[in-house]
């Protein structure tokens, strides 16, 4: 394990820590922006840096069909690849190849899919994911894993979790013999990567609790709460949350994936979550729906067409310094990709700073304060429909 992670500061059941990994030290809790396909969409990585990106996520799924793992790993690992030389953390795949949905099967080897890109067969095992992930070279890589489906019976539910319970197994003991196959991590002391276990057990709190203990035996460096954001109700989705974490072990990193709303990432971190991740800035900046401290922002609203104010008053990122509500509409409504690169560059940074306040009033002590700030705004605040 080539993973430290100390805590610092503590407020109620939020803490703030410093994580040290091969390419980096990470501050938590934070948010990682999503780098699908080794980019973040439209967001170079030098803007990436100047927002405070500390750690992004790659996509194994992606990456492995293009431009391929073995390339990458020939071309010196993702992070030479990309030109990132800070934390990156690959997910396993389970969870694109859940969304695949009619073009996969699951079976107790592995799941065969068809690609989204040309319709050809693939096989992911545990073994396989790791075996990408090794390849590809980040710092953090996850199990492979089943994501089950809302809604989900019981039944199903715990036949997921055996079957991923067996995956983790699987994944550990093929990262252990083959952990030494990233020949770039040399010039970090000899260190490893770092393997995630992915607590899984649907909406039931009883199977989410076996998953998590069973996965505390594997003596992981940190753990994931996977199988959220599936389509169940946000208060199913904090409840789920809120009853993990404390199962999870104090020293080490506690990851929530595929959440939320910048509001939402406040209130996890509150209950304790060190990192999160979420397409949602990016993906609502390329329809025109900014994050803003005003509620969410609809760009492309005929109001905003004279609008000579920053998108958002109380923001000081690089959009909001320079640029004007009426350009960024006249962007959106012209289709021209700027648009979309701006507006993604102003919600991350909104993400960002949102989780830089978080840190910092963990370790002034004023947590409760920011989170009735937070909540009184977001009760205010709503969505720009016009």
């Amino acid at each position: 394990m080539s993973l430290a992670f100390i805590v610092s500061h503590t407020s109620g059941t939020a803490r703030r820590a410093t994580m040290q990994l091969p390419y980096g030290v990470v501050e938590t809790p934070i948010f990682m922006p999503v780098g699908t396909a080794g980019t973040v969409k439209a967001v170079p990585q030098n803007v990436l840096e100047d927002v405070g990106t500390q750690i992004l996520l790659g996509n194994t799924y992606h990456l492995y069909l293009r431009p391929g793992h073995e390339r990458i790993r020939r071309l010196g690992g993702l992070h030479q690849f990309m030109s990132w030389p800070h934390p990156i953390l690959t997910d396993s795949g389970g969870f694109q190849v859940f969304s695949l949905n009619q073009l996969r099967q699951v079976t107790a080897d592995g799941v065969r899919f068809r690609s989204h890109l040309d319709g050809s067969s693939h096989f992911f095992s545990p073994e396989h994911s790791i075996e990408v992930q090794i390849a590809l070279g980040a710092d953090i890589i996850m199990v492979f894993d089943e994501c089950t489906e809302y809604p989900a019976s019981r039944e199903r539910a715990r036949e997921s979790l055996e079957l991923t319970m067996k995956w983790a197994y699987r994944s550990r003991e093929y990262f252990q013999v083959h952990a030494q196959e990233v020949p770039w991590f040399s010039a970090y002391g000899g260190q490893t990567q770092n393997l995630f276990g992915i607590v899984q057990g649907g909406m039931y709190s009883d199977l989410r609790r076996e998953s998590a203990e069973r996965l505390v035996e594997l003596d992981l460096p940190g753990y994931a709460i996977g199988g959220l954001s599936v389509g169940e109700p946000r208060q199913h989705t904090r409840e789920i949350i809120e009853s993990t974490l404390p199962l999870l072990p104090a020293d080490r990193p506690r990851y929530v994936m595929g959440v939320g709303y910048p509001e939402e990432i406040v209130e996890y971190a509150a209950l304790g979550v060190d990192m999160m991740d979420c397409v949602i800035p990016t993906r609502a900046a390329r329809h025109g729906l900014l994050f803003t401290s005003e509620g969410r922002m609809n760009i492309k609203n005929l109001r905003y067409a004279e609008d000579q104010n920053p998108p958002d008053l109380a923001c000081r990122c690089m959009v909001c310094r320079r640029y004007t509500r009426a350009y960024l509409r006249h962007l959106a409504m012209a289709q021209e990709p700027l648009g979309g690169a701006l507006n993604s560059v102003h919600n991350l940074s909104v993400y960002l700073d949102t989780m830089q306040s978080v840190r910092d009033a963990i370790s002034l002590g004023t947590l409760p304060e920011l989170l009735v700030r937070i909540r009184e705004r977001a009760g205010s605040c709503l969505i720009d429909r016009k």
